[in-house]
């Protein structure tokens, strides 16, 4: 069936028993089977990956430098998330003279994917910023999925000045990772 199930999916399965007299064997007989849950979700985001794969939104060659010395750093981050607190010491310990730009924005559940894309826009259209930090703590598999929707990651391999991605722990790989310029914990 090439459905590439693996062990611990949630999956509904309908069919018939068999019952093989000769040998007292019982069976089941498979006739449909279907993912949910988060085996559908697994599924539904391995598809969107390989079509944007195709269309050349991970390819190493469109992945930019950062700049070295930027003007100003924006940072797209969750309203009072730790995640701000910990980038936003990061910059100042690697770069005290960094004028640093936040937009907080909804970065999970319903209307998340929208505003984190309006939110990038707006800090890519800021006249100083030369990179973005795209950040947001760890979280459920759930918590994570606004950063591989579709919409948030083409404008992240869109964005017109380079994307830091530092969504999750090191273990999670949202979408954006890949279209980011550079990944960062």
């Amino acid at each position: 069936l090439e459905l590439g199930l693996v062990d611990g999916e949630n999956v509904q399965v309908q069919g018939r028993a068999e019952l093989y007299e000769a040998k007292g064997e019982l069976a089941f007989r498979v006739t449909t089977i279907e993912r949910f849950g988060v085996g559908e979700h697994l599924a539904a985001l391995e598809r969107l990956k390989q079509a944007l794969a195709a269309e050349g939104l991970f390819a190493a060659e469109r992945k930019r430098p950062l700049p070295r010395f930027p003007r100003a750093v924006g940072v797209l981050t969750g309203a009072d998330a730790a995640a701000r607190g910990d980038v936003l010491t990061g910059i100042q310990a690697r770069f005290p003279p960094a004028h640093v730009v936040v937009v907080e924005t909804r970065v999970q559940g319903r209307g998340a994917p929208e505003r984190i894309v309006a939110g990038l826009a707006a800090l890519a259209a800021h006249p100083a910023v030369d990179v973005v930090v795209l950040a947001r703590g760890g979280g459920s598999f759930e918590d994570l999925l606004p950063f591989s929707d579709e919409r948030v990651v083409r404008a992240v391999a869109g964005c017109s000045v380079p994307v830091v991605s530092a969504v999750g722990h090191e273990q999670d790989t949202p979408l954006c990772d890949l279209a980011a310029d550079v990944r960062a914990s």
